[in-house]
């Protein structure tokens, strides 16, 4: 009966032991997923109206694998319109990312739609105001300034279903918050 007891006594010890026995790496330990929400100032060159314009911008990226994502953001740069014409667009799609110790350079490829906003009609006249099919391409770099905080310079160049074919960019600055 002794024995016995030492034996399940020894056991209990042992598996009491295995969880802070540190035995597991570290990066298999983590797992992918990660979730980054952020926003920024975004400059447009629209082919609509001969002035650029400025406003804000919101994302979300969702990285499924170290490489592999999808990005959302919403450009609504209707702030500044020298000329009282703002595109708006919300766009979603696949992003590949490539680490690099603290930056993460990227390259995103999204579709979605694209939405000229006339602010002062009798300013335009020609019309044009509507929501069309839009889709973008683009890349930027991510710079992990602290554990969570992101700092984003991205560029996006898109394509808008419009009947001449609207082809405005984008350049924003920003910063993001990644959850784990």
């Amino acid at each position: 009966m002794l024995k016995t007891l030492v034996k399940i006594g020894s056991l209990a010890c042992l598996l009491s032991f295995t969880s802070v026995g540190h035995t597991q790496a570290m990066p298999t330990a983590t797992g992918h997923g990660g979730l980054q929400v952020g926003g920024g100032w975004s400059y447009g060159m629209p082919d609509y109206g001969q002035k650029n314009i400025q406003g804000i911008t919101a994302f979300a990226d969702f990285d499924f694998l170290t490489h592999v994502g999808v990005e959302a953001e919403y450009h609504y740069i209707s702030l500044i319109t020298p000329t009282d014409l703002g595109e708006n667009s919300f766009l979603f799609g696949p992003r590949y990312v490539l680490p690099r110790g603290r930056y993460s350079l990227y390259a995103k490829g999204l579709i979605g739609v694209g939405d000229i906003n006339i602010q002062e009609v009798q300013d335009n006249p020609q019309g044009g105001a509507g929501t069309y099919l839009a889709y973008g391409i683009g890349g930027g770099i991510d710079y992990r300034v602290w554990k969570r905080v992101i700092a984003r310079a991205d560029f996006e160049y898109q394509h808008w279903n419009y009947a001449t074919g609207l082809t405005p960019t984008a350049i924003t600055i920003g910063a993001a918050y990644r959850f784990h």
